[in-house]
């Protein structure tokens, strides 16, 4: 019986990361679509964007990265890059 409680609750804790990934792909997905949408980039690929990135002007890039930067930024932090900071300003 041991066993059988410790598989139903890696299982269940399985079950709950999954939707956690499928939750966030849904989110991510949403985003680009809404980016594809506010620039009326018709082509739903990376060669649609890529185009349009090239038409733009620099204010209205730095915009688009900006956005992407904030959605797509990695959460966790390393204490080397901040050391390199460190280092850099002595």
């Amino acid at each position: 019986m041991k066993n059988s409680v410790l598989k139903g609750a890696l299982g269940a804790l399985a079950v709950v990361g999954v939707a956690l990934i499928a939750k966030k792909m849904a989110d991510r997905k949403r985003f680009v679509k809404g980016i594809f949408n506010e620039y009326g980039i018709k082509e739903r690929s990376p060669f649609g964007l890529a185009d349009k990135i090239r038409e733009m002007d620099e204010e209205q890039y730095q915009e688009l990265k900006g956005k992407f930067k904030k959605e797509f930024a990695s959460r966790c932090h390393h204490r080397r890059f901040e050391r390199k900071e460190d280092i850099a300003e002595a």
